[in-house]
């Protein structure tokens, strides 16, 4: 028999007869700017009914966050510093506070109480940095494998890539380009659909875009999306868009063709963008433009040439006299 964290009672949170968008959650979720951050903090809001409710009695939009008081944020709030990563506690912390500012603004609790249930301290800590930057001689291998390769899912695949490797961008936003993005005199891609709404202007180096234009000729001039799927007969679907899933599958294909056997995704070639341009002297600021985040203490964490220095330092300066001892 499993017990809930909290002694919540199994209640729906007040719903005007017809308006079924005053439920706070689904409220906090429509204020979000995107569909992947609903979808999201939807997750979030999930795990964290499931961490309170173990019964599985309640739902998201059901469960009554109205009803939520410091005693009982405040026990959350230790449970999640128990079970999660500090970044994963305090964003799930972000998305109970956010609900809580919803319930407030609907007239579901009052100043004092949603005042209180809120004031919680961040979850302290830090972890080892997720993911890793590719070394030189994985990028030249992969690039040379794809050479070797004349079919048209191997130009498709190039560009793809090296798009990826010259700009850092999400394979979300590389999946959304379109060919009116993309200015082939300057070398330039309006990213439109960046994370949290926010747009911007990136650069293709010269080796991006000779693989572009490699990839234009067999695509055409139509209008539509950059980048199409291609069939397993290695026929191109003109007007069809790529999907963010299968730039995923395009780097696993080439990264096994080109026997890099650690385990490689499309984030990992966004931070192998940050460290190399980080590493040639580019300044954070302009570096926390090109990736198009919200601040540059995001950008810093994908730097990983502080590694390097690191590794070199303990190896390089430390002497451990481990085989004069064994003598």
């Amino acid at each position: 028999m499993t017990t809930a964290l909290l002694p919540t009672p199994a209640v729906r949170s007040p719903v005007l007869p017809g308006v079924p968008d005053l439920r706070p959650a689904l409220v906090y979720l429509g204020r979000l700017g995107t569909a992947r951050s609903r979808r999201t903090m939807a997750g979030v809001l999930d795990r964290l009914v499931r961490l309170i409710r173990t019964d599985g009695q309640q739902t998201v939009l059901t469960f009554p966050w109205h009803q939520l008081r410091y005693e009982r944020t405040a026990l959350i709030r230790t449970k999640l510093a128990e079970v999660m990563t500090p970044a994963t506690a305090n964003l799930t912390l972000a998305a109970l506070r956010g609900v809580l500012r919803e319930c407030w603004r609907l007239g579901l609790m009052n100043a004092e109480d949603f005042h209180r249930a809120i004031d919680l301290p961040g979850v302290k800590g830090t972890t080892l940095p997720a993911g890793r930057a590719l070394n030189t001689g994985e990028v030249n291998t992969l690039f040379a494998a794809l050479e070797r390769d004349a079919s048209n899912a191997a130009t498709r695949d190039g560009a793809v890539l090296a798009t990826l490797h010259a700009t850092g961008i999400r394979r979300n936003e590389l999946a959304m380009l379109d060919l009116a993005d993309l200015d082939q005199e300057t070398g330039g891609l309006r990213i439109r659909h960046g994370k949290g709404g926010r747009q911007r202007l990136v650069y293709l180096n010269q080796g991006a875009g000779a693989a572009i234009a490699a990839w234009l000729e067999l695509r055409g001039t139509i209008p539509g999306p950059l980048f199409f799927p291609i069939n397993h007969g290695d026929r191109i679907l003109a007007g069809i868009r790529l999907q963010p899933q299968a730039v995923q599958r395009i780097l696993a294909k080439r990264a096994r063709a080109a026997r890099i056997t650690k385990r490689t995704t499309p984030h990992d070639i966004r931070r192998t963008f940050a460290t190399s341009i980080l590493a040639a002297g580019a300044p954070l600021p302009v570096v926390q433009q090109l990736m198009g985040h919200a601040s540059v203490q995001t950008t810093a964490q994908y730097d990983r040439s502080s590694e390097d220095t690191k590794r070199n330092a303990a190896q390089s300066l430390i002497h451990t006299p481990y085989r004069e001892a064994r003598t």
